[in-house]
Parts: C-alpha cells; structure tokens; sequence
C-alpha cells in the first residue's frame, strides 16, 4: 500500500469510530476543494470544528456524539494540512488567507449564525476569523488555543525540532509521548497518528499573535478551555491573559488534560463544557 493510501485508510478508520452517521462533502473555494464531514440533525444550529495541526477533522471522534444531539456539525480538514482537503489553488500566506478561506467556506454552506470550535492551530484560526467576522458567529469556543494569549512554550518548540531528527516513522508517537507522558489510548487513533508520518501537507501558517486591543474588542461570546497539564505553553499565565484581555470570556481549565489529549482522551468533561455554553 502506498504511504497516501495507508494514510487515507487509518483516516477513514477514524472516521469508522464516530458514533453518529456522517456525509462527506468537498467544498469549492479559492484555495482548493476542503473536505467537510456533517452529522447531527438538519435542523440543528451549525457548529464549525476546526482541528489541531496534523490531526485532521476525524479527530472529534470522542465529541461528536455529544455535540450532534443538538447542532449540525460541520467537521472540516483544514487547508494546507493533512486530510483530504486539496489545496490546489491561491497560496496561503498568511492568517488572512485562511479567514479568506474560511469566508469562502461559510458563503458556500450558509453557515452564518455558526458556533465555531477550534483546538491549538485550529483554535488560532477559529479566533482570527472571531476577530475577521464577528458578525457571522453565535458562540466561540477555544480548545487549548495557541498564539492567542500568550507565548508558546521555548521547550515545547524546541522538543518538535528535536521529534523531527527522530526517523519518520517514530516522530508523531515520539512528540505525543512527550506531550502527555504517555501513548494514545485509543489504538485505532494511535494508528492513525502514526501514519500522519508519510502523509503529506502543504503549508501550515504561521501564527502571530492577535493585537491586544483586536481581543479587548472581540463581541463574540466566548469560551477558553485550557489544559492543566498543557506543554504547549504555560496555562496559567494563558488564563490570566484570557482574563485580561477577553474579559467577557468563560475561561475553564480542565483539570489532567494535556495539549495533545485534547480532545480524543477523557473526553467527558470537556464535551460537557461545550455543550453547556453551546446549549
């Protein structure tokens, strides 16, 4: 099997897992076709789930259960990215291309009024088009977000450099490890991250940080899940920025979650907040 389809196969055996029935759409827009997957009832009020980096819209296999019963869930793999979204049009420069995508997204499946939910990478994005289109979101909800708030972590930095030196196969497994203290529990997520090893992206952002007076000016409803055991960065100096420079925001921190266990591992507690201030 060639690495693209291993991928593709341990990706769609994630896909397997998610406990609602789910549709597949490929949706047009300037920088390629994106891949959404859509569960829960068509009636439902939209939510938007942006993924971490490198973990595709299959991730919220332990979540869509919950958030399903009541929105039309609207997974999508991000841009630039791993997953099965194709970006073969305008180049990513910057964070407003991504909102430009993002625009293009919503226009296509009449998402206005949306919730949006976004974990670290996808947590930045969710909060740049927050900032880009406040008019077009309900509620915004931030799953360990990075860049946001405040620095990431030298060490966490410094420990992906060193992952990347490991040989391929090792590295996703390696840097999990690291994060969490230990290896995925659940085995067909842990094969998955695994092949995220050959799979292929075309460009990640980079992600500068939001201007403070930008969040002190933020309407939407909103609210920050920080984990305790997070590497990525340091939470509590993240929730006291929260706090600062978002003042109307719920901030939360869920206690033995890690960066990189959210939202696949122990899920409970935080499918509760979320659906508590979605509801």
């Amino acid at each position: 099997m060639r690495d693209e389809d291993a991928f593709h196969a341990a990706y769609d055996a994630v896909l397997r897992r998610w406990p609602v029935e789910v549709s597949r759409t490929d949706v047009p827009t300037p920088y390629g076709s994106t891949r959404v997957n859509v569960c829960g009832p068509e009636d439902g009020t939209p939510l938007v789930l942006l993924p971490g980096g490198g973990t595709t819209s299959a991730v919220w296999y332990a979540n869509v259960g919950a958030l399903a019963a009541a929105h039309r869930v609207y997974a999508v793999d991000l841009i630039g990215d791993y997953g099965r979204s194709v970006h073969d049009g305008a180049p990513l420069r910057g964070a407003g291309d991504l909102t430009a995508w993002l625009d293009a997204l919503f226009d296509a499946l009449d998402l206005d009024g949306a919730h949006l939910c976004g974990h670290s990478y996808g947590a930045w994005i969710a909060l740049r088009y927050a900032l880009h289109a406040p008019h077009r979101l309900g509620r915004l909800a931030l799953l360990d977000p990075v860049q946001c708030f405040a620095r990431m972590s030298a060490n966490y930095l410094l420990h992906a450099v060193l992952t990347s030196l490991k040989p391929a196969a090792r590295r996703p497994r390696a840097f999990h490890r690291w994060e969490t203290g230990r290896d995925p529990e659940d085995p067909v997520w842990r094969a998955f991250l695994d092949s995220t090893a050959v799979a292929r992206r075309s460009k990640v952002v980079t992600m500068p940080r939001p201007r403070e007076e930008a969040l002190r000016a933020c309407s939407v409803p909103a609210l920050v899940l920080l984990a305790e055991r997070s590497r990525a960065h340091d939470t509590p100096r993240v929730a006291a920025a929260a706090h600062r420079l978002m003042p109307g925001a719920t901030v939360v921190t869920l206690p033995d979650a890690s960066h990189h266990s959210i939202p696949t591992e122990r899920p409970a507690g935080l499918n509760r907040a979320l659906v508590d201030f979605l509801a």
